[in-house]
């Protein structure tokens, strides 16, 4: 017997979390690589190209770009 379930065997629950997580999965990937073109070389940390193939390691790749990818702005309300 398998030890896999099969997409018929999951709960709904189970059916919902993956379809759920699949359009967050997505999402991320699709903002990240819109990111990474409308910026500038200089707003981002490294190679544009780096980046862009990193954003495709499912969560990982885009939440790891948007925190050490993209250059911080200067906070004006500081100044």
């Amino acid at each position: 017997m398998s030890k896999h379930k099969r997409w018929h065997n999951l709960t709904n629950l189970q059916k919902l979390a993956i379809v759920l997580l699949s359009i967050l999965q997505f999402a991320l990937l699709a903002v990240a690589l819109w990111d990474i073109r409308q910026r500038s070389a200089d707003q981002i940390n490294g190679s544009r190209q780096l980046w862009t193939a990193a954003v495709f390691l499912n969560f990982f790749g885009p939440i790891a770009y948007f925190i050490w990818g993209r250059k911080r702005q200067p906070n004006l309300a500081e100044f």
